[in-house]
């Protein structure tokens, strides 16, 4: 049972990451080339936050699909 809930654990983390990896990076595409963003980013700069969180919203995401990465690999070498 332990090993299915790591394997759900690192799919929800890596379903995470693809996520705001898109919503981050793909709003700062579309902000500068189209003057519009969408999702959380939209969310963000409405609130207020400077134009660079697109950015790192994107790169939370980069982290997590790393982090659902190494723990794959370290569960596939034990």
């Amino acid at each position: 049972m332990a090993t299915q809930s790591k394997k759900s654990s690192e799919g929800l983390l890596a379903l995470f990451g693809f996520i705001l990896v898109v919503q981050g990076f793909g709003s700062a595409v579309t902000e500068s080339g189209w003057n519009t963003s969408f999702g959380v980013s939209a969310l963000l700069r409405e609130a207020g936050a400077p134009a660079w969180t697109d950015l790192a919203v994107g790169a939370v995401g980069c982290v997590l699909l790393a982090a659902a990465a190494r723990a794959r690999m370290t569960r596939k070498a034990s």
